[in-house]
């Protein structure tokens, strides 16, 4: 009976969260609640409480957690001085004239929103509130204009420099050099958020050009669906080479320039961070939109998910080590190992279990609560580190999206005016879903797709 705490454990935590509590208060008090009943009865080994402080000190002294604000500092910046805004009216005007070009805008856009931003609640809001009206007004269907933005606002879960690369980047990270340090290795190999971050670019660029040939298909096939935009609608006397420049351009080399920055090895993650807050803040001032106020506000809102970010941490490191504390690792370990089929049932379980309970936890959560306890076994397998960090990104994103737990689905139609259904915004993911599936079996049967490039940089 014993040997079932574990279980029993990580089940009332995910039934407290369910319950709508604070993630990093149900982590801390569930947690230290069970180490303190565990104790009483003789269970619990206290000597892995006395390594929690420790354990926090490293997270506030990681430097590639430090880009965590900063990336966020960017894509707020961004939002707030309407540069998105300026990006998705421009790029209509590119484009909109085109068979689905206004919902391909749309789609280049939250590309580069979700890469900037990285949190998908954030995203699919913006995209929403800049878009979704755009799109109604052009006579595009209601399920297939709410399709295109629930789909592009997950993008930040795979397109780097997103947040979600960057936490689970340094996760796994740790679970590989956990994984060799068991094996007796003790001068490991490392795998820096740099290697995921390339990884992610292939797969990344593979989903948005699946959803804009659908797109684009869709506008050919069923012209009433997608319809061309008006010329009253589109700023006649803008150039479409201007309106691809102005729009375009500025956050595109934004992003190479960050990019490129830790692709080439020129600067850590950290250190490219600070270029991308910088950068943004120049854009902004360009485009005469960085006031005191905007400012204000993008800083308020980098301090709030930060905060939110490392408190979550400092939860999930508490629960991590109490789990381990109940011999929940080895448990994992044990029915990971004996499962028939070795390590493609563990992964397949793995990925089946991060799917299912990214309907009731968010990335972060998940980052932090489940991949530091099955991360290490499936390295010791075999797995490779970068593969399995790209998979549970797309993996995550596809639970995102998919009816009816899906978080996009909620945060679209909190946002949606009351006449679309919810009906057709479940109707209108459908095919995005089947699309990132097929990624996922893509990835699986040609591991090379994640594996290439961060082999070549």
């Amino acid at each position: 009976m014993v040997e079932f705490i574990p279980i029993l454990f990580f089940l009332i935590v995910c039934l407290v969260l369910m319950a709508g509590y604070p993630v990093a208060l149900s982590l801390t008090g569930v947690s230290l609640g069970f180490a303190a009943i565990g104790t009483m009865s003789d269970v619990f080994d206290t000597a892995y409480i006395s390594l929690i402080p420790n354990r926090i000190y490293g997270l506030l002294i990681n430097q590639n957690l430090f880009a965590v604000p900063l990336f966020v500092f960017m894509g707020t910046m961004l939002e707030r001085s309407r540069i998105a805004e300026d990006l998705l009216k421009n790029m209509a005007i590119a484009f909109g004239k085109f068979p689905g070009g206004l919902g391909i805008s749309v789609i280049i856009v939250g590309m580069l929103l979700a890469a900037s931003t990285g949190i998908v609640g954030a995203t699919v809001v913006t995209m929403g509130i800049l878009s979704l009206p755009t799109m109604m007004k052009a006579g595009y269907k209601p399920s297939l204009a709410c399709g295109t933005l629930c789909a592009t606002g997950t993008l930040g879960q795979i397109i780097p420099p997103s947040i979600c690369l960057v936490l689970l980047g340094e996760v796994i990270s740790n679970a590989y050099q956990q994984s060799q340090l068991n094996a007796g290795v003790f001068a490991p190999d490392f795998v820096s958020i740099g290697d995921l971050f390339a990884g992610a670019i292939i797969p990344g660029l593979l989903l948005v050009i699946a959803y804009a040939t659908y797109m684009f298909v869709i506008a050919m096939l069923k012209p009433a669906h997608a319809p061309r935009m008006l010329i009253d609608e589109l700023d006649e006397g803008t150039n479409v080479f201007t309106a691809l420049l102005k729009g375009l351009l500025p956050p595109v080399l934004l992003m190479v320039a960050v990019l490129g920055s830790i692709l080439l090895g020129i600067a850590t993650p950290t250190e490219a961070s600070s270029v991308g807050a910088v950068g943004a803040m120049i854009l902004a001032l360009i485009k005469r939109a960085l006031t005191l106020t905007v400012l204000h506000s993008v800083s308020i809102e980098t301090m709030r998910v930060t905060s939110m970010v490392y408190l979550i941490l400092i939860g999930a490191t508490i629960f991590s080590s109490v789990f381990r504390g109940f011999g929940g690792d080895v448990l994992i370990e044990e029915l990971l190992m004996n499962l028939p089929g070795g390590v493609v049932s563990a992964t397949l379980v793995v990925m089946l279990l991060i799917f299912f309970l990214g309907f009731i936890l968010d990335f972060i959560e998940i980052t932090f609560m489940v991949v530091p306890l099955v991360g290490p076994i499936l390295l010791a397998m075999g797995v490779d580190p970068i593969w399995l960090g790209v998979m549970i990104a797309v993996n995550l994103q596809t639970s995102f999206l998919t009816p009816p737990f899906g978080f996009s689905l909620f945060y679209l139609r909190s946002v949606a005016p009351a006449e679309i259904k919810t009906s057709e915004i479940y109707r209108g993911v459908i095919p995005f879903v089947v699309m990132q599936i097929a990624l996922l079996l893509l990835l699986a049967l040609q591991p090379a797709l994640a594996t290439w490039l961060p082999s070549v940089l």
